[in-house]
């Protein structure tokens, strides 16, 4: 009896934040049928993609024990690179009146050069100087959004928000294969090929090795400024990715893209089974984590409820993730 009753506690532990989103999923289904439509999905799918890659990258951050908070302000930095660079050249208020109209892998590379500078000054922040992470981080992020004002702000834009992508650089945000969207395409590849760095690698082993017990990596002969070096360039090349896919997606960019992806990002990383100690996280939890709040989101406004709902509904998410996750690792009664 005192087995089931444990077995029980075991697994509403486990499986309690799960339960309760399907039951909110549920009952926003109730009250309105239309939001299971297969249009509703890929809408929610094609809206999660970039959220997807930003919260990836968080994900090797807070597995290797770390934090990021700048993660938003690089999306919102890199979507205005990226578009600064994607526009034709009959535009009547191009960024760079000068520069020729440029093949769409250079704004989708800038973009991704960027963010991983970003993320090896946010390494060398926490890895080398020893900054808190919390702090660095916060810190990287206003620098990021300062000089993402500074950027959009140049003549002759002048903070306008960009437009006159071209086609072939809007495609990716708009274009479809047999129906599936390019974005959800990029975004399962990436997916993919992070699950495959993580389970299938040495660097995998040494990231979840350090984010478990530095001062035992490092012991071992792990170089943990290395491995925390390449996690923060890692989360940086998908934030940059993401700036520029959510260029692509919404046909325009300005330096308030990206505001509290980060938090977003976490938060789907917390409800998807990443430890907040490090050491544990799985790319289908986070992905998980991901769509349940896209959807929860998506869902609310569906049924018309205020979107202020949706704060609360994910801080009380939050807070229930991380004592979930406290009493789960920390063995606590």
């Amino acid at each position: 009896m005192y087995s089931k009753k444990l077995d029980l506690k075991i697994i509403m532990m486990n499986y309690a934040l799960y339960i309760i989103m399907i039951i909110m999923i549920g009952a926003i289904a109730m009250i309105s049928p239309r939001f299971l439509s297969l249009r509703v999905l890929t809408d929610i799918l094609t809206q999660s993609s970039t959220r997807i890659l930003v919260a990836l990258g968080c994900m090797f951050i807070i597995v290797s024990g770390s934090a990021d908070l700048s993660g938003g302000r690089v999306v919102g930095l890199t979507a205005v690179v990226a578009g600064s660079l994607a526009q034709t050249s009959e535009y009547y208020i191009k960024f760079w009146p000068g520069l020729p109209e440029m093949p769409i892998f250079i704004p989708v590379l800038a973009a991704v050069l960027v963010g991983v500078l970003v993320g090896a000054f946010n390494g060398i922040a926490v890895a080398k100087l020893k900054v808190p992470a919390f702090l660095a981080t916060l810190g990287t992020q206003m620098v990021v959004y300062g000089i993402n004002c500074l950027y959009f702000n140049k003549a002759p834009n002048n903070s306008q928000p960009l437009g006159g992508y071209l086609k072939s650089f809007s495609r990716i945000g708009t274009g479809n294969i047999a129906g599936i969207p390019y974005l959800v395409i990029i975004a399962l590849g990436c997916a993919v090929a992070v699950w495959i760095l993580q389970t299938k690698t040495c660097l995998g082993k040494e990231i979840f090795a350090v984010g478990g017990n530095p001062i035992a990596a490092k012991v071992s002969g792990i170089n943990v400024f290395k491995i925390l070096m390449i996690t923060y360039m890692l989360a940086g090349a998908l934030y940059g990715l993401a700036g520029c896919l959510e260029a692509t997606r919404t046909g325009s960019a300005s330096s308030s893209y990206g505001l509290s992806y980060e938090l977003d990002a976490i938060a789907s990383c917390i409800v998807g089974g990443c430890s907040a100690g490090g050491g544990v996280g799985t790319v289908g939890g986070v992905v998980f984590g991901v769509l349940i709040f896209n959807i929860i989101n998506y869902g609310l406004t569906f049924i018309g409820l205020s979107s202020y709902w949706q704060f609360i509904v994910k801080g009380l998410i939050i807070i229930i993730a991380v004592a979930i996750d406290v009493r789960k690792y920390a063995g606590k009664d």
